[in-house]
């Protein structure tokens, strides 16, 4: 097996399969495990999952024994919590740091895959694992004279390890999604000016993080195996449960005291709080009129706040994002907002940022334009199928996948967490195990029939593609340009890309395929 990536999917597939008794290689491009984690070391990098439920469920004794510190981890303690496990369970030994996997190719008489590296590796694999994550390769926008730029420029997903002083500083920040509406309040504290650069406003919800006792510990240890049940049966990979009510069944009363109970929880959970929040309109209304009240209740501009609550989406049907005084931010004297919608940024030079009224004079620029999602990083890879098809030529007019997991064409090579999966829809963790568990089952199905490889069939992975896309269209979440649809990258298919269905959902499904004996699938004997 060779695994392509060292995140949180990478590192457990290495732990499970071999420990399965199966011959493990993992690549890794960085320096140390972490994945996005790695990465994305940008100020106010914060888990929007609570840290009890982002982290490993595999293993009762790991629980027991990692304290998590806060509420919601930030990317250091998040970043410890990873090394601690490649240390505890000796995974470092098979994982080769600091390369780059070029070429996937599948040798169609054998049915093994030869990988590549930039390091100049060859490796013959029965399996391959693609852990490359779905937000990791970073979107660098196409702005006129970027080049050009005089002083630091630095992408949230590409953070210097060393971390950057503002202090002093004019400082631009283009884009307010989630790594900027997390970066923006930081750096604003050090800079002496802070222009922040807004096309496209976003709903976010404080994470109310608060420090965790040894008392809260306790109780959520306690309370373990229960949660981590709940967690594999709900929407989203957590053990909260939604109201049981429509929202628009529920009383004023109802609603208000709902909606307030996930506002000091936290975070992106407030979009699952009604049902019917992402299927209705009315009752997403509900919610939207509820966010907005407490936003515009700490925005001390009223014109201000207009330009930061959004109008061309429902709230939740992108991703909503999880800050720290993100609103409060805009009281200071020293940020200013740019509306990139009334002026669009039409060059930058050495000096600065132009847009179509001002040129604004900058010292420092940080990119917080997201990522090609979902896609983007197994597109890097020249991964190469049956009768020469590359995946992205597979994949031309959008993501084809049988469950998240398996591509027609790509016999014995599995996506984690990626698009046709709840993805990025549910606590990657979980769903990392979720995905390691059911290929780890397959293989072992495949060793005891005899069989060489399992490969999706066409018909299988074209009707997956059409249940997602069903799905999808009975809610809300295509209405909105979102990076769920790649709507983020110019030329890019406008396609829904994860499984809409719930996390607990996803799971039944993938498990009654397997007990049918992988449905769907063309298990292929050695014979053939």
């Amino acid at each position: 097996m060779v695994v392509v990536g060292a995140g949180f999917a990478g590192l457990y597939a290495l732990h499970k399969l071999r420990g399965d008794g199966l011959s493990v290689r993992v690549f890794e491009a960085g320096d140390g495990v972490g994945g996005v984690w790695y990465w994305n070391r940008y100020p106010g990098a914060r888990c929007d999952v609570e840290s009890v439920d982002y982290s490993y469920s595999f293993d009762p004794e790991l629980q027991q024994e990692w304290n998590w510190s806060e509420k919601y981890a930030t990317q250091p303690e998040i970043l410890e919590y990873v090394n601690h496990v490649a240390d505890r369970y000796d995974l470092r030994r098979d994982i080769t740091f600091g390369t780059r996997v070029t070429d996937i190719a599948l040798d169609e008489q054998t049915l093994r895959w030869e990988i590549r590296t930039d390091a100049g590796d060859a490796v013959s694999a029965r399996f391959v694992i693609l852990a490359v994550g779905p937000l990791s390769n970073a979107n660098i926008p196409a702005i006129e004279g970027l080049d050009s730029f005089d002083g630091g420029v630095y992408h949230t997903a590409h953070w210097p390890h060393e971390g950057v002083d503002f202090t002093g500083k004019r400082v631009g920040v283009i884009g307010t999604g989630s790594s900027g509406i997390q970066t923006i309040p930081e750096v604003a504290k050090q800079a002496e000016q802070l222009y922040v650069f807004q096309r496209s406003a976003n709903y976010s919800v404080p994470a109310g993080n608060v420090p965790l006792s040894d008392e809260d510990r306790a109780a959520q240890k306690a309370n373990y195996p229960e949660r981590r049940r709940l967690s594999f049966l709900s929407g989203g990979g957590s053990p909260h449960q939604a109201h049981p009510k429509s929202a628009l069944e529920a009383s004023e009363e109802e609603r208000r005291e709902a909606y307030e109970k996930r506002w000091q929880l936290g975070g992106v959970l407030y979009s699952k709080t009604f049902p019917d929040q992402v299927t209705n309109a009315e009752s997403n209304d509900t919610a939207r009129s509820f966010w907005e009240e407490k936003v515009r209740a700490v925005i001390d501009d009223p014109e201000i706040a207009e330009l930061l609550i959004p109008k061309d989406h429902a709230i939740g049907t992108k991703r909503i994002c999880t800050d720290a005084n993100y609103y409060q931010t805009y009281n200071r004297d020293n940020v200013t907002l740019v509306n990139l919608k009334a002026t669009p940024i039409e060059s930058i030079d050495a000096a600065g940022v132009r847009t179509a009224d001002e040129h604004y004079e900058i010292d420092a620029l940080i990119l917080a334009t997201g990522f090609d999602a979902m896609t983007g990083s197994m597109e890097k890879l020249n991964i190469v199928g049956r009768d020469g098809q590359t995946l992205k030529q597979a994949w031309a007019e959008g993501p084809k996948t049988y469950l998240g997991l398996g591509v027609a064409g790509f016999p014995n090579l599995f996506n984690m967490t990626g698009p046709g999966s709840v993805s990025v829809l549910a606590n990657m963790v979980l769903h990392s195990e979720l995905h390691v568990n059911w290929v780890a089952d397959a293989i072992a199905h495949l060793d005891e029939r005899g069989a060489v490889a399992i490969e999706a069939t066409p018909e299988a992975a074209a009707a997956w593609v059409q249940e997602c896309s069903d799905r999808a269209a009975q809610t809300l979440l295509p209405t909105a340009n979102s990076w769920y649809m790649g709507a983020n990258i110019p030329g890019k298919p406008r396609v829904f890309m994860p499984f809409i269905g719930g996390f607990g959902a996803y799971g039944e499904i993938i498990a009654e395929v397997a007990a049918a004996g992988y449905k769907g699938f063309e298990v292929i004997e050695a014979s053939a």
